[in-house]
């Protein structure tokens, strides 16, 4: 098969089991195996080595995760490298198994697809460097579709466990920051980890540092996901811990998503913590540690936030989707002389400077953990830490499909002539620094708010994000847009259409 169609970004995805109808698996033994072949060729090139290359491989909790981490291992031995199969892991533990002493591999694998249905699964990779980007990928597929070996003798396969380690890493980054062994005695914390693999928070970190964590759910690993989709941003999911910290008065609710990357939280008020709030919250506390840094975002976030990180003394850097590109943002500026200590989407994927621009949903929630004792001793929630952020009343989504097959052309040229159309509208401003699609800034008299028209990074679609500052506004908006988007017609705009009425 054509292996390049299993590219997802940075990620390799596709589907590893039958059960929905009108998707057939992909992800075969052979694939697999070649996959294997083809990261053990990489890995090979990158290192300059020619043996003992040590490779780390762990899964998430999907049904299909230990046959395929069978599969690709015993590929990678067949190809000389020395592989350590650590079993149930997070994503962001497989990075720090290349940097962490004791460890150190040469590289990584994680076998996850994140959010996505039980059929779906996939594979990430790492070096000491962080997770590989696009090429990378490419690069991989291109030496599984082809024939060529390492040429070194067989490896080897054992068993190993690391988290462990990774969980008394983020336990005693509490302990040292608060300068005390069990710093959340008395704190009531629970996690809903989605029967993903974000269990292992309650029992490695949130217990030795002495929180109650009763009221707890769904923490033990089953890749059906019988209670939820394990995703912040899914609506079932945050509802279940809400409800959790109402029901038990937790001090914060945490939310993973399946393979830990992502994280979500609910405050004791029990508000969500998510999109903007966290990106503010997470702003709040790096802009007192870090005065003036600058703040990476992805383009859907709010005016309001904007204002909020201003307020605060730092700067916000508004980029494109992808949580990839936000990172390699933060990065840039950071090479080019400016520092950048977050880097963070509304999806809830933040990556942090300090550590090592890994996007860690344990590692976020580690930092509101050090936030929330800090606010006990001297006397501060960590809600206050928000208040003076401005919500929009209200936002919505379109997702407009395009009905071409070069849709990356034909979505553009609709973005190009939104923006000359833009430009001559009464009460319409073109958004300074503005790094995908088009962001438009309305007047009080045209619906108080902004729109985002922009490309998806991988569909035939084009994504419009619409939020105002007033009940009704973005109706208003909607009614403005409605006219130019009815014009296109290889464009979907039903849903956009029948809402604008």
């Amino acid at each position: 098969m054509d292996y390049s169609k299993l590219q997802n970004g940075s990620d390799i995805r596709g589907v590893a089991l039958e059960g929905i109808e009108g998707q057939h698996v992909n992800l075969t033994e052979q694939a697999c195996r070649d996959i294997g072949r083809g990261f053990a060729l990489w890995l090979q090139k990158k290192t300059g080595k020619r043996d003992n290359i040590r490779v780390a491989v762990g899964r998430d909790s999907r049904l299909s995760g230990e046959t395929l981490c069978g599969w690709i291992c015993d590929s990678m031995v067949e190809q000389g490298m020395n592989v350590t199969d650590f079993g149930m892991a997070s994503t962001p533990a497989m990075f720090m198994a290349t940097v962490t002493e004791g460890y150190t591999f040469d590289g990584s694998v994680m076998i996850t697809a994140s959010h996505l249905p039980f059929n779906r699964n996939g594979f990430k990779f790492f070096t000491k460097e962080g997770g590989l980007e696009k090429e990378d990928i490419k690069k991989i597929l291109n030496y599984a579709g082809c024939s060529d070996a390492t040429g070194m003798a067989a490896g080897t396969l054992e068993k190993g466990a690391f988290m462990d380690t990774y969980s008394k890493i983020l336990a005693d980054k509490v302990r040292t920051a608060t300068g005390e062994d069990k710093p959340l005695s008395g704190m009531r914390i629970v996690v809903d980890a989605g029967n993903g693999a974000g269990g292992f928070y309650v029992d490695k970190v949130l217990k030795p540092l002495g929180a109650i964590t009763d009221g707890s759910r769904y923490l033990e690993p089953d890749g059906s996901f019988p209670n939820h989709i394990p995703n912040p941003e899914d609506k079932t999911a945050m509802e279940s811990i809400m409800q959790a910290v109402r029901e038990t008065k937790a001090d914060l609710g945490i939310i993973f998503d399946t393979d830990v990357d992502r994280a979500g939280a609910v405050l004791s008020d029990g508000s969500e913590l998510n999109r903007n709030r966290i990106i503010a919250m997470l702003a709040a506390i790096l802009l007192r540690e870090h005065p003036g840094t600058t703040i990476v975002t992805d383009s859907i976030t709010s005016t309001g936030l904007a204002k909020f990180i201003a307020e605060k003394g730092g700067v916000h850097h508004r980029f494109k989707r992808g949580y990839r590109n936000v990172i390699n943002e933060s990065i840039r500026l950071n090479n080019a002389g400016q520092d950048s200590q977050l880097a963070i989407e509304t999806s809830g994927h933040g990556a942090l400077k300090e550590n090592y621009f890994l996007d860690d949903g344990a590692y976020l929630v580690t930092k509101l953990l050090i936030e929330l004792a800090r606010g006990k001793k001297e006397g501060y929630t960590l809600e206050s830490l928000i208040t003076a952020l401005e919500e929009p009343a209200e936002s919505m989504e379109f997702r407009m499909n395009i009905l071409v097959d070069d849709f990356k052309t034909y979505g553009q040229l609709v973005i190009d002539a939104l923006t000359a159309y833009a430009e001559n509208q009464e009460g319409w401003s073109l958004a300074p620094s503005n790094f995908e699609g088009v962001r438009v800034n309305l007047d009080e008299a045209h619906g108080d708010g902004w729109f985002l028209l922009r490309l998806s990074l991988h569909d035939p679609l084009l994504p419009l994000n619409i939020e105002s500052n007033r009940i009704g506004g973005v109706k208003q908006i909607a009614k403005e847009l409605s006219g130019f988007i009815a014009g296109y017609n290889k464009l979907d705009a039903a849903k956009l259409t029948q809402f604008a009425g």
